[in-house]
């Protein structure tokens, strides 16, 4: 007797995986499906939690840069500069709505993500209001969270990330002095001199019965805590 007949029953993410492959079999596919993949995998949430397999690994902003490095990384004017990891609950994305074409819509990631500096993020910025239009709330969170990136890479940081209650910052030799004000201003720190981290108590809405910040506010939070942690001659 033949074996039962086993039904597969796919997913649509599963389906949209499989069709995105079949659909591109040619010299430079690999790019195509790669690109289908970031999208598929939750292009919706930059920096949350909710990606797997190799974007989780990595970072999703990582993982675009990756993408659009793998486009131009052989050039000679490219720029070396040091990665810096964030994963955090912010809502920063490109809404299909504002750039309809998947990869228009991961062209404008790869933009943002690569961009050094606010004059390169206002040319982004200009260009996408010209090609399509106001830039939506979601979209300047995506500059917002560049900005930050800037911030931290100015001051030496390699990862900003949730930690249960607290945000991980790494990596942080501070002196006594500056660290001390850091404690004052957020009370509850821990500095962790042997593994160059700090964990800053997560952000709240109030310091009682608050909810934790989110978002915008989240992010400009994060930006004044950056500002005490850069050294006196690069603020």
């Amino acid at each position: 007797a033949h074996p039962p007949t086993e039904l597969v029953h796919l997913s649509e993410t599963a389906h949209d995986r499989l069709a995105t492959i079949a659909a591109h079999t040619d010299l430079g596919a690999g790019m195509q499906v790669a690109m289908k993949d970031l999208e598929i995998r939750g292009a919706g949430n930059l920096l949350g939690g909710e990606q797997s397999g190799h974007i989780a690994g990595v970072g999703f902003d990582l993982y675009v840069r990756m993408v659009s490095e793998a486009v131009t990384g052989f050039r000679d004017d490219a720029e070396e500069r040091p990665d810096v990891r964030i994963e955090l609950p912010v809502n920063a994305h490109v809404p299909h709505d504002y750039i309809a074409h998947e990869r228009l819509r991961l062209e404008a990631y790869s933009k943002i993500a690569a961009a050094s500096g606010d004059d390169q993020l206002e040319a982004i910025r200009s260009e996408l209001t010209d090609r399509y239009g106001p830039v939506p709330e979601p979209v300047e969170r995506l500059f917002a969270v560049a900005r930050v990136r800037e911030q931290a890479r100015s001051a030496g940081l390699a990862e900003i990330s949730q930690q249960g209650k607290y945000v991980r910052l790494a990596p942080l030799e501070l002196p006594e002095s500056a660290g001390m004000r850091l404690k004052r201003l957020h009370p509850g720190t821990i500095l962790k001199p042997a593994i160059r981290a700090a964990l800053v108590p997560f952000p709240t809405t109030a310091r009682v019965g608050g909810t934790p910040l989110t978002d915008a506010a989240l992010l400009a939070w994060l930006e004044r805590l950056i500002s005490i942690l850069r050294p006196i001659d690069a603020a």
